[in-house]
């Protein structure tokens, strides 16, 4: 008898036991929306469009890059799949659309059902706290491409947003006010620079007690990434939200000017927010300059809103009845000609 797939490190009876493992797990997102259950080739989702005026569909992907390498260092992976989802529906919410559903992949070198089930409740958890139902993905054992212990992330999400209440900064004016939402921490930016801070800079352990933060290393690098999405569809249901912007790997310097108009500027004040430790920490042992801080990180500022003078100050007290903390912390100016398209005083 010659060789079989499972020698070669492929076990497809251990790749069919975990998916009948994580059924369960999966079926607890689902509404009736979905279509013929979990198991087909691809998955089915009906989709009630007289929800929406000319209903628009709205796709995102997104990882969770090397944050992963943290998960695996502390063997902590209960937080990662928020971040997978979190990297995509905040990214779909920005432009106003309803998270309707969302596909993960997960490879690795070599499958571990414990492991692969707990980031796959993980990713339901952060579906449910999103709204949306996780409607299928693949789990690809990959050995010889990954390490035996090695794997990756990736989610795919659908939205979907009537064309006139698409977000896209257009409306964006003048003396428009900047409210930043909290981040919970580093969210899943700028990892390769904090592992480089963190382990070739400092030779921390990923366990060490970090008197700064009052916790371990691993605990305050893997807080989830917030996720937005209920917060925001409450909002843009009674306001005109003229833009908003998810915090991510660009930081304020690279992600602002997405949504603004080419002759706006937006200003914002460092002072009117308290930056978490893990980020003062962050630029003193790396000795980071501050602009670089602001390209790479969100700096405690996980997404911001964009709104006119005159319904600032209802939206903030709107905030923090749904018990989101954040503060106003700029403005919009008209941009002068060689003037930058993010000013941070």
């Amino acid at each position: 008898m010659g060789i079989t797939y499972k020698q070669a490190g492929v076990d497809i009876d251990k790749q069919n036991l975990f998916i009948n493992t994580i059924k369960p797990i999966i079926r607890s997102t689902l509404g009736p929306e979905v279509i013929g259950g979990i198991g087909g080739f691809a998955s089915l989702f009906r989709f009630n469009a007289t929800k929406y005026k000319d209903p628009i569909l709205i796709a995102s992907a997104d990882g969770v890059g090397t944050k992963l390498k943290i998960a695996s260092m502390a063997g902590c992976h209960e937080g990662v799949g928020i971040d997978l989802v979190a990297m995509v529906v905040n990214d779909l919410i920005v432009q106003g659309a309803q998270p309707l559903f969302f596909l993960d992949y997960l490879a690795t070198g070599k499958l571990d059902i414990d492991r692969a089930k707990i980031i796959i409740s993980s990713i339901a958890k952060g579906c449910k706290d999103a709204g949306c139902a996780l409607v299928g993905g693949e789990t690809a054992e990959m050995p010889g491409f990954y390490g035996k212990d090695e794997y990756d992330l990736v989610g795919f999400g659908v939205g979907a947003v009537g064309s006139e209440n698409i977000i896209n900064g257009s409306g964006i004016a003048r003396k428009d006010i900047i409210i930043g939402l909290n981040s919970s921490g580093v969210h899943s930016n700028g990892f390769s620079l904090i592992r480089k801070v963190f382990f070739d800079i400092a030779k921390m352990d990923i366990n060490s007690h970090v008197e700064d933060l009052g916790k371990p290393l691993a605990q305050e690098l893997l807080i989830p990434t917030r996720i937005y999405v209920k917060s925001v569809l409450n909002l843009i249901r009674d306001f005109k939200i003229r833009g908003i912007v998810h915090i991510t790997g660009g930081g304020f310097i690279d992600n602002i000017p997405r949504i603004l108009p080419k002759r706006s500027c937006a200003v914002i004040d460092r002072q009117s927010w308290e930056i978490p430790p893990i980020f003062n920490l962050i630029r003193k042992i790396g000795d980071i300059d501050e602009n670089e801080m602001f390209r790479t990180f969100n700096m405690g500022i996980g997404l911001i809103l964009i709104v006119s003078p005159k319904e600032a100050d209802d939206v903030f007290i709107r905030l923090k009845g749904l018990n989101e903390s954040g503060a106003i912390i700029g403005h919009i100016e008209q941009r002068k000609s060689g003037q930058p398209s993010v000013i941070i005083n």
